[in-house]
């Protein structure tokens, strides 16, 4: 071989070494770009939110705020400020009694029925007070006392001796209570405190009234829960074994785990109970007592169907059952994932093509809601965040069912809220629901510190109620959020399967619906089959029965619904109804006594349809007043479980 041709053959090879070596080093570059880019994706020219969300420190309730009104309301005596009085609060007027709270006993006094919590004792009540509360029933009026500790008022509750345990975990109502309460279903007999099985001691302590002259509960170890005398004026006094306000606080701040019966597709009436009592003990001793209903425009239930679309072909489904609920003239919520990273959950969700599902679900009228990014079962744990976080640098990543990185609260919040919102503009989202139903502390301020008005997070069973709740800062006890709850009552991911539960979940609203309440579907539409014939089944055994609407259509309705004034006033043979609204607010209902009838009202402009023992007033742009004629009663004057005509589905 020539020299020149030697020569060529080593330049050859040494190219053919140097394109390997560059080769080598290029591959693994190469596959990175790939592989990244095949693990996200990012819109083109979309960036944001730009503005920043800065949680607000917690600004302590004050107990004034609840003060005042016309002395036909409940009045609750506050004896302890430190007390767990804003989960009493709360609770009256999801069940729509009307209040107000004092520290006054002069002011207490002046109303009928008084209340005194969190407890009765020596040491928060004067002498003087305590004998002034003690001649309240003897003279005609209703006092109702949790946890009566001292202050010599054992013999006008009617019982011998108290004790403190936290070895109780339930008090079931008598056989005649139930009657008189109207609590007939099997679910209504019970109210639970905690869990054996799970913990030595109940999540509440409670007092036990000895050789109680009549009980109206009973706790589990024989002791009165409730004792109640009654006295020959018409007076009647009840002393209450356990918090109300503690146990009511639980639920609303979905820490009822020891407490539940069933977690979710049951009736769980459990908080409702205590609430339902207390409203019952106020109509009996108040002959104007009026209530607000639950459920727009004067139906037994308020229907929410929802969907959570967490899957990558799950989007082209949702379409398909949003058709149905359009065929339906139902307007349904589509809780969103807008998952653009691809990881251990699943993989990307929101493309160019998956995003025109979105703009078609706003097209058949549908509420779009937030169902996070990275849908973590871990995203109780995640840091609360700097409220900066922004798309596309926002990237969270879910590594096993137990462990994600790079999430935080806000980022969840922020980003899937404004992912949705530019992608299916102009919608405003307001609703929002956590993946795995996962419930972080700090989420009551950071929905309000993202703009957010409502939240589905909780089940019923875990909220123990079936009314929709306010939640409170950090789900403590002390600061409130204005942010409503809607819990869930039925979904599709328990056995059997959901298209063979029909007959089940619609026993479980016509129960519901004895004393209107809400009635939230949870539907994954990851498939098609026998969940869309349950949506199907479901809103045609329903429809025309039960009010049927989206989270923010209702979730607009109940906070309207939550600012209203109610009283009640008699002059004469008349009574006048004072309805008085911070917003307008349409198909509101009012609960009567069963003797009054309608003479009209005097705003001319209201619309109203009356019936017996209710009005539901169509449109409530402001201030109104209803004047009723009293018709008299006849028979015995105990008010009974029914003086307000109670909807029924009429199911069975």
């Amino acid at each position: 071989m020539s020299e020149q041709a030697s020569h060529q053959q080593g330049n050859l090879w040494r190219r053919i070494g140097l394109g390997l070596l560059v080769l080598v080093f290029l591959t693994p570059v190469v596959l990175g770009v790939l592989h990244y880019r095949s693990r996200i994706f990012i819109f083109s020219g979309l960036s944001g939110p730009s503005e920043t969300s800065t949680v607000k420190p917690a600004v302590p309730a004050n107990w004034r705020t609840y003060q005042g009104g016309d002395t036909a309301r409940l009045a609750i005596l506050l004896t302890d400020e430190a007390s767990a009085w804003l989960g009493l609060v709360h609770g009256l007027k999801s069940l729509g009694v009307p209040f107000t709270v004092t520290r006054d006993v002069s002011e207490a006094l002046r109303h009928k029925v008084v209340l005194v919590y969190p407890y009765v004792s020596g040491l928060v009540l004067k002498p003087d007070e305590l004998r002034r509360l003690a001649a309240h029933p003897t003279s005609g009026g209703t006092l109702v006392a949790a946890n009566v500790l001292g202050g010599g008022l054992k013999e006008v509750f009617g019982f011998a001796d108290v004790q403190a345990s936290r070895k109780r975990f339930a008090m079931d109502f008598s056989a005649g209570s139930r009657t008189w309460l109207g609590f007939d279903e099997p679910e209504e007999k019970t109210v639970r405190f905690g869990d054996p099985a799970r913990s030595a001691e109940a999540q509440l302590g409670t007092h036990g009234y000895g050789q109680a002259f009549d009980a109206v509960a009973a706790f589990d170890d024989g002791a009165a829960a409730i004792a109640r005398r009654r006295f020959p004026g018409g007076g009647v006094a009840y002393a209450l074994g356990f918090d109300p306000g503690f146990l009511l606080l639980i639920g609303q701040n979905a820490r009822g785990t020891d407490i539940e019966r069933d977690y979710v597709n049951a009736y769980s009436p459990q908080n409702d109970l205590v609430l339902r009592f207390l409203r019952q003990v106020w109509r009996e001793g108040e002959p104007l007592a009026v209530s607000l209903g639950r459920v727009p425009e004067g139906k037994p239930l308020a229907v929410m169907m929802t969907f959570d679309v967490d899957f990558t072909r799950s989007l082209p489904n949702a379409v398909t059952y949003a058709e149905l609920l359009r065929e339906q003239g139902i307007r349904g919520t589509f809780f969103i994932q807008t998952k653009y990273l691809r990881d251990y959950n699943d993989e990307i969700i929101l493309t160019d093509e998956s995003a025109a599902h979105l703009k078609r679900l706003t097209e058949l009228g549908m509420e779009l809601g937030s169902h996070t990014v990275a849908h973590s079962t871990v995203f109780r744990d995640f840091p609360m965040g700097d409220g900066k976080e922004h798309y596309p640098d926002y990237r969270p990543i879910v590594i096993s069912r137990d462990q994600a990185r790079d999430g935080t609260i806000l980022g969840e919040l922020r980003v899937s809220k404004f992912l949705v919102e530019s992608l299916a503009a102009p919608v405003k989202v307001v609703s929002y629901r956590p993946g795995h139903l996962s419930y972080p502390a700090g989420l009551p301020q950071a929905l309000e510190a993202t703009g957010f008005r409502y939240s589905s997070s909780v089940t019923a069973g875990n909220a123990l109620s079936h009314l929709p709740l306010r939640l409170n800062y950090g789900r403590g006890a002390e600061a409130e959020t204005d942010i409503f709850e809607f819990p869930l009552t039925v979904e599709d991911e328990r056995t059997p399967l959901m298209g063979m539960r029909l007959a089940q979940s619609l026993e479980v609203a016509r129960k519901i619906s004895r004393d209107g309440g809400l009635y939230s579907v949870l539907i994954h539409p990851n498939i098609l089959g026998h969940k869309l014939d349950f949506a199907r089944g479901l809103t045609k055994a329903l429809q025309g029965r039960a009010w049927f609407g989206s989270v923010d259509e209702f979730g607009a309705w109940w906070a309207a619904r939550d600012g209203i004034s109610l009283d009640a006033k008699r002059e004469g043979d008349s009574v006048t109804i004072r309805v008085v609204p911070k917003r307008p607010v349409r198909g509101l209902t009012i609960e009567i006594p069963p003797n009054w009838q309608l003479e009209g009202p005097e705003a001319s402009d209201v619309r109203f349809k009356p019936r017996p023992g209710a009005i539901t007033i169509a449109d409530l742009p402001g201030p109104a007043t209803l004047r009723f004629r009293l018709v008299p009663r006849s028979g015995n004057t105990v008010v009974s479980a029914e003086p307000v005509a109670r909807g029924s589905l009429g199911l069975r």
